[in-house]
């Protein structure tokens, strides 16, 4: 079998397995945040954390909640880093350098998962499951929560009152992330992948050396890394790993446990609204840009233009090879269109316009299918900008869902796509302006990046795209495990991903107060392919406007100079 056919099978696969999936998934997370009933697991969470749960909240206290619940799990993994040397199960391992527990801490809470260390050696187990493990369950949850308070802002009126952050929390986390955790460790484990709290073994290697070879909880950890969109790798090769990806089956495995969550959200979001068809309008737009995508990123990688690339196959540097051309391109493309950054393969070994595809489909702003909630609070974003646009080519006051979007409503939603892109822009350009009198301090392109010109420049631009739009993954040339980077690149991941929280809580605020219109003759039909077609419109010229210039100093030079 060709490669290339082998890459197009595989993606008619995981097309299959996520549309199965797609009307259980959909509808059983509609009825967790739907229902008013708390299972007796639930209660005791809420009289440990002192919450009342069916006290409804407004979108200020929404808000704080969100807050409160990420700056505690900030404090807790930096202190849980810092004093790792004194915890039993730390393997050896010393106490984590202040700079980088912050950077890991905003990390993981942010839901980004950015690693500029090597977890195999310098995280422990108490760490890793106490604390990173913790932390990709709950800031997944976390995301769904506030997609949830965006989809109760459209489906409710004349009120404020958005749900509660602390059962949406908790029943997230009780009822949808452990169950499916649970079901794909075992899969994992099945596969080959290791679960187990060994200690450091010395083996041998193939050319008469030794190496020393960690054990740990890896394939829960796999799991929620995954269905989380978290990213975060036990080991250093991530999910190149055999440890963590055993098999070409369990790599098909861990690209659909990427995508269920943020496809199936659609569906949820139209049973929360009472129209499933406006669900279907969501995950076509989605499905068209991920599909497109992954077809462009396939023929870019096996696009044949010396002999060693036509003797490979395709464009093999870089790439897993038990898995080829086609199953890495899959996986890179499905994990920048989310917010996980999990890898197969090293996306700066990709060829120059191989690149630019990861790197725009972050810029994107991970909405095809996204995050664990961010890709659907972000999509629907954008889908009130484009019935923006819709109402001024028509002259008639936009609306959505029977929702009038008015002057705050459309200022608001300016404020979310523009906070990411001023974060990623303005961080590059002093990543990359400043001179370096102090390596220290002051980590340049000209001295940290692995390459100059117009591959330095998008290995860092690379590192905030991916801090800014909480997806962690990297170029691999950059060395970024120094204080002006884990500072710089900490800061981004947190002002990405609660700046733009503040901003769809407060749209839904303001939605859920709103008396809904009635549909009328020139109301624009938004279920329909004619919107999902203006939607994905909007996403590229929106994101092309913004990042073009970048873009264009960095993976088109490239690709063009190659």
């Amino acid at each position: 079998m060709s490669p290339v056919l082998a890459g197009v099978l595989q993606l008619l696969a995981l097309t299959a397995a996520l549309a199965l999936a797609y009307r259980p998934l959909g509808d059983s997370m509609a009825a967790v945040y739907s229902s008013r009933k708390h299972l007796r697991a639930e209660k005791w969470i809420y009289r440990a954390i002192g919450a009342d749960p069916d006290t409804e909240m407004r979108w200020p206290a929404y808000l704080r909640g969100v807050l409160a619940f990420s700056a505690i799990g900030v404090l807790f993994l930096y202190l849980l880093q810092r004093l790792q040397g004194g915890l039993p199960g730390s393997l050896g391992f010393a106490s984590i350098d202040p700079d980088q527990a912050f950077n890991t801490a905003a990390s993981f809470v942010s839901n980004t998962n950015w690693q500029s260390y090597y977890g195999e050696q310098a995280m422990g187990h108490v760490v890793q499951t106490g604390g990173l493990a913790v932390q990709n369950f709950v800031s997944a949850a976390v995301g769904i929560a506030v997609a949830v308070a965006l989809v109760r802002g459209f489906a409710r009126s004349r009120t404020g009152e958005l749900g509660n952050f602390w059962a949406d929390l908790v029943r997230g986390t009780v009822r949808i992330l452990i169950p499916i955790a649970v079901v794909g460790a075992i899969v994992l484990v099945a596969c080959g992948a290791i679960q187990n709290f060994a200690g450091i073994h010395e083996v041998g290697t193939l050319t008469g050396g030794t190496q020393q070879i960690n054990g740990g909880a890896v394939a829960s950890q796999e799991v929620v890394k995954l269905v989380g969109t978290n990213g975060g790798g036990y080991f250093n090769a991530n999910s190149a790993h055999p440890f963590e990806n055993p098999t070409g089956f369990s790599n098909l495995f861990q690209i659909f446990l990427i995508l269920l969550v943020p496809f199936a959200l659609t569906r949820t979001f139209g049973r929360m609204v009472g129209n499933v068809r406006q669900g279907y309008a969501i995950l076509a737009t989605m499905a068209t840009i991920w599909l497109a995508f992954a077809g462009l990123m396939m023929w870019t990688e096996f696009h044949h233009s010396g002999p060693a690339l036509e003797a490979a196959g395709g464009a093999m540097e870089g790439k897993e090879t038990r898995f080829g051309v086609g199953a890495s391109s899959i996986f890179a493309v499905s994990t920048t269109l989310t917010s996980t950054g999990a890898v197969d393969s090293f996306h700066s070994s990709f060829t120059g316009f191989g690149g630019g595809i990861t790197l725009l489909g972050m810029m994107l702003g991970e909405i095809a299918p996204g995050g664990v909630g961010s890709g659907l609070y972000g999509m629907l974003i954008m889908a009130v900008i484009a019935v923006f646009v819709a109402g001024l080519m028509v002259g008639r006051t936009p609306e959505y869902l029977g929702k009038k979007l008015g002057t705050r409503e459309i200022k608001l939603a300016a404020c979310f796509i523009l906070v990411t892109p001023a974060l990623v822009l303005c961080f590059t350009a002093l990543s990359t302006a400043l001179t370096a009198p102090q390596e220290s301090i002051y980590n340049t392109a000209a001295n940290a990046a692995g390459h100059s010109g117009a591959h330095g420049f998008s290995e860092v631009l690379y590192a905030y795209t991916s801090g800014a739009n909480n997806n962690g993954s990297a170029f691999s040339g950059l060395s970024a495990d120094t204080p002006w980077y884990n500072t710089t690149i900490g800061l981004a991941m947190l002002l990405g991903r609660f700046l733009p929280m503040v901003f769809v809580l407060a749209l839904a605020g303001s939605l859920a107060e709103q008396t809904p219109v009635p549909r009328t003759a020139g109301t624009l039909r938004t279920e329909k392919p004619l919107f999902a077609g203006l939607l994905v419109g909007t996403i590229v010229i929106i994101t092309g406007l913004t990042y073009f210039p970048a873009l264009a100093l960095g993976p088109l030079a490239e690709g063009l100079a190659s």
